[in-house]
C-alpha cells in the first residue's frame, strides 16, 4: 500500500512538474532560440532556421551520446529554472493584484481609480435623475434616458461595484465580501473565515480551491506573457504572444477573483448560523448586526 501511494505521489509530482515548469519552459527556450537565430530582420525565415538546425545536426558534437545527454539535461534544467522563475513572478503578480495602496505609485493608481469611479458615479446619478424626471413628465425620450443611465451604471460597475480602495480592481473584488459583511452585520470575515471553512462541505471547499487555483494560474500566465514581451525586443512576434498572454491572464484573473469572492460571500451567508451554533451563540433571531458583533467578539480573542 505504501509503495502504491508513493508511486502515485511521484506520478502526480512528475505530472505537475511537467505541466507547470518543463513544458512552458521548453517552449520559452524554443522561442529564445528562434529569436537568436532569426532576429527582427529574418523574423519569418523558416529556411534560415532549418539551415541552422541542419548545421547543428551535422556537427561532430551531435554524434556523441554523452554530449547529447548533457545538452538534453541542460535544456531540461534550463526549462525547469525558467518555469520556476515564472512561477515566482506569478506569485508576485498575485500580490500586486491584491496589494494595498502603499507607496507613491500604488497610491497614485488607487487615487486614479477612485477619481474615475467618482466621475462615473456622478454621471450615473445625474442620468438617473434626468431619466426619472422624464418618466414622471411622460417625455418621449424617457426610454432613451433610462438606457443612458444604465450605460453609465455599467461604466461605473466596470471600475468597481463600490468606491475603490485598491490600486487594481481584483484587490477590491476580493475585499468586497469582507467589507459588505462588516457593513451589514458587523461580522469580521477575516476572523470568522477559518471556522467557516471547517464548517463548509467538501464540494464547497473544492469550488473555492478551484477558483483559487484559477487565480494563481492567471497570474502565472501574465508572468509568462511578461517574459515573451521582453523577448519581443529581439524577435517581434514574441511580443504578440506576450500581449495575448497578458490580456488572457488579466481576463481570467478577473473572472477567478469574481468567482472566489462570490463563493466566499455565499459560504458566509449559508454557514454563519451554523458557526454561531457551534460556538454556543443564540441565532434564533437570524443574521443581524447583534449576531455579527457577538461572533466577531468571540472570534477575535483579544490578548
Amino acid at each position: 500500500m505504501t509503495s502504491a501511494f508513493l508511486s502515485a505521489l511521484g506520478g502526480r509530482v512528475a505530472e505537475r512538474w511537467l505541466t507547470l515548469l518543463a513544458l512552458p519552459g521548453l517552449l520559452f527556450i524554443a522561442a529564445i532560440t528562434t529569436a537568436t537565430v532569426l532576429g527582427h530582420e529574418h523574423w519569418s525565415d523558416a529556411g534560415k532556421l532549418r539551415t541552422w538546425l541542419d548545421t547543428l545536426a551535422t556537427s561532430p558534437a551531435s554524434r556523441s551520446t554523452g554530449t547529447i545527454a548533457l545538452v538534453a539535461l541542460g535544456v531540461l534544467l534550463g526549462a525547469a529554472a525558467i518555469g520556476t522563475a515564472a512561477q515566482t513572478l506569478g506569485a508576485g503578480v498575485e500580490l500586486l493584484w491584491c496589494a494595498e495602496p502603499r507607496g507613491p505609485l500604488l497610491r497614485h493608481l488607487a487615487d486614479r481609480r477612485l477619481r474615475r469611479w467618482r466621475a462615473a458615479d456622478a454621471a450615473f446619478r445625474a442620468a438617473l435623475v434626468r431619466a426619472g424626471r422624464a418618466r414622471i413628465a411622460g417625455a418621449d425620450d424617457a426610454d432613451r434616458l433610462a438606457g443612458l443611465a444604465e450605460s453609465h451604471f455599467a461604466d461605473r460597475d466596470s471600475i468597481a461595484a463600490a468606491a475603490p480602495r485598491h490600486p487594481f480592481g481584483m484587490g477590491d473584488r476580493l475585499a468586497a465580501p469582507g467589507q459588505r459583511l462588516w457593513r451589514m452585520y458587523r461580522l469580521d470575515l477575516a476572523a470568522a473565515w477559518p471556522h467557516l471553512w471547517l464548517l463548509a462541505a467538501d464540494g464547497t471547499r473544492a469550488e473555492l480551491q478551484a477558483a483559487r487555483v484559477r487565480f494563481a494560474a492567471a497570474a502565472r500566465l501574465c508572468a509568462w506573457g511578461a517574459g515573451y514581451l521582453v523577448l519581443g525586443v529581439w524577435w517581434w512576434p514574441a511580443a504578440l504572444v506576450g500581449i495575448t498572454a497578458v490580456a488572457a491572464g488579466l481576463r481570467r484573473g478577473r473572472a477567478a477573483a469574481d468567482a472566489f469572492a462570490e463563493l466566499t460571500e455565499a459560504l458566509a451567508d449559508l454557514h454563519v448560523r451554523d458557526l454561531a451554533a457551534a460556538l454556543g451563540i443564540d441565532s434564533a433571531s437570524g443574521m443581524d448586526r447583534t449576531l455579527g458583533e457577538r461572533l466577531s467578539r468571540a472570534l477575535r480573542k483579544p490578548g
